[in-house]
């Protein structure tokens, strides 16, 4: 499991005008099952992503087809974890 963070590199008018896209790019994760929850930072100096994949040569695979990334908009810190505890309705995603 991943949480990925991103950070802006560039100002919010930036990255308002490539949101649509990267939305898009969202939801393909999500179909694909890489993506389980994301959303911006408060206040708003980037995002969180939720993944999962099956290592994070994937995962950054994955992060090379963000338009945030592509267009040097965002900066992502991948951060690997082990999920050993979880709330009842996420006990699925435990992996011990």
């Amino acid at each position: 499991m991943f949480v990925l963070l991103s950070h802006y590199r560039k100002p919010l008018t930036e990255v308002d005008r490539f949101l649509g896209e990267h939305r898009e790019f969202l939801q393909r994760h999500y179909a694909s099952g890489h993506f389980l929850m994301s959303g911006r930072q408060e206040p708003r100096t980037g995002g969180v992503i939720l993944a999962q994949a099956g290592s994070r040569t994937e995962i950054t695979g994955i992060l090379q087809e963000d338009p945030f990334h592509r267009e040097g908009i965002a900066e992502y810190q991948i951060i690997e974890f082990f999920p050993t505890m979880a709330a009842p309705e996420l006990t699925d995603l435990k992996t011990a």
